[in-house]
C-alpha cells in the first residue's frame, strides 16, 4: 500500500481508557475525491478516531496517516493542506465575523478578497461586522466551514457540521461540500444526520461499538440492510387510534399534526389484508411505495 495514494489512512487503530475499549483495531483508507461518510451512534468510536487523526490524542496501538505522513505529526505544508471543522465552537467570540477571518487569513498569508468571497457565498457578507458572539448557531457553523475552506484546502475533516442547525445554514453547508468535492477535494464527515449522509457520501464506514461493521456506498447499504416500505397515509382521528394499534404494530406508526403514517414492509404476508382493513376502518390520504433509507438502515446495523 502506497501511503501517498490515500488521504487518509486508518490502520489498526485501538484506544482504551482503563476498562473501556473505545477502538477495538479499526482500519479504513479514504480514496482521493470522495466524501467518505462516518457514522454511528453516540459512543461507537467517531469522535475518538477524529481526535487521534487530526493529532489530538494518541491510539494506545495502531496508526493514523494524512497524505502519507503520521497524524500525530504532520508538517506544516501539510497542516495546509486540512481544514477541520469540530462539533464544538472554537471561533472568537468577541470579535466580529470578518476579524475571525482576517486574523486566519493573516496567518496563512491569505488574499482578504478571499474572505469577501466566503462571506458572501455563507450569506454572512451583511453580519460581517457584528460580534460573532451575536451570531445564530448556524451562522456560527457556516463561518466554521468558512474558516476551514480559507487556505483551499486538499482535504476536509467535518464532526457533525450540521447538528441542529436551521434547513438553510444545512443547505449552505451542503452545496459548500458538493462544490469542494466536486473540485476533486476530499472529505470525511461524521455525521447523525442520514439525509446527509445519503445526499453527499460516495461511500459510508458504520461504527458500532468501537468496530467498523461495513463500508460499502449507501445505495448498496440500503439494499443489503434495509427494506422497501409501503407508506399509509392516513386522516388523524384521535378516537381510533387504539382500533388502528390493533390491526399495525405501534413501531410502524408516525403521528403528525393532522395526519398519521403507517410504514408497513413491502415483504410483509399479510401486507394486502391489512391495507384493506386500513382502508375499511379509516379515511385514506395517499399509499405509495418508499425505498429503503438509511435511517432504517442505521436502526438495523444497531440491532444487528
Amino acid at each position: 500500500m502506497v501511503l501517498n495514494d490515500y488521504p487518509i489512512v486508518i490502520d489498526g487503530l485501538k484506544k482504551e481508557y482503563k476498562k473501556v475499549k473505545a477502538l477495538k483495531g479499526i482500519s479504513f483508507k479514504v480514496k482521493k475525491g470522495e466524501v467518505f461518510g462516518y457514522l454511528g451512534p453516540n459512543g461507537a468510536g467517531k469522535s475518538t478516531t477524529l481526535n487521534i487523526l487530526t493529532g489530538l490524542l494518541k491510539p494506545t496501538t495502531g496508526e493514523s496517516f494524512i497524505f502519507g505522513e503520521r497524524s500525530n505529526n504532520l508538517s506544516k505544508s501539510t497542516k495546509q493542506k486540512i481544514g477541520v471543522v469540530f462539533e464544538t465552537n472554537n471561533l472568537y467570540q468577541r470579535l466580529s465575523g470578518r476579524e475571525n477571518l482576517n486574523f486566519f487569513a493573516d496567518l496563512y498569508n491569505v488574499q482578504s478578497s478571499k474572505v469577501e468571497e466566503l462571506l458572501d457565498f455563507f450569506d454572512l457578507s451583511a453580519a460581517g461586522d457584528r460580534l460573532v458572539k451575536n451570531y445564530s448557531k448556524g451562522m456560527r457553523q457556516r463561518l466554521l466551514i468558512a474558516r476551514a475552506l480559507l487556505t483551499a484546502p486538499e482535504l476536509l475533516i467535518l464532526d457533525e457540521p450540521t447538528s441542529g442547525l436551521d434547513p438553510q445554514s444545512v443547505e449552505m453547508i451542503h452545496q459548500a461540500i458538493e462544490e469542494f468535492a466536486g473540485a476533486g477535494k476530499t472529505v470525511l464527515i461524521s455525521t447523525h444526520f442520514m439525509e446527509e449522509a445519503d445526499r453527499l457520501c460516495d461511500r459510508i464506514a458504520f461504527i458500532n461499538e468501537g468496530e467498523i461493521v461495513t463500508i460499502t456506498p449507501p445505495s448498496e447499504l440500503k439494499s443489503r440492510y434495509g427494506t422497501k416500505q409501503v407508506e399509509v397515509v392516513i386522516k388523524k382521528e384521535e378516537e381510533k387510534l387504539d382500533k388502528l394499534t390493533q390491526l399495525v404494530d405501534i413501531e410502524y406508526i408516525k403521528k403528525e399534526k393532522e395526519r398519521i403514517l403507517i410504514e408497513l414492509p413491502l415483504i410483509s404476508e399479510d401486507l394486502g389484508s391489512k391495507i384493506d382493513k386500513i382502508k375499511s376502518e379509516f379515511e385514506v390520504l395517499s399509499i405509495h411505495t418508499r425505498e429503503a433509507t438509511l435511517h432504517q438502515v442505521f436502526l438495523e446495523l444497531i440491532k444487528k
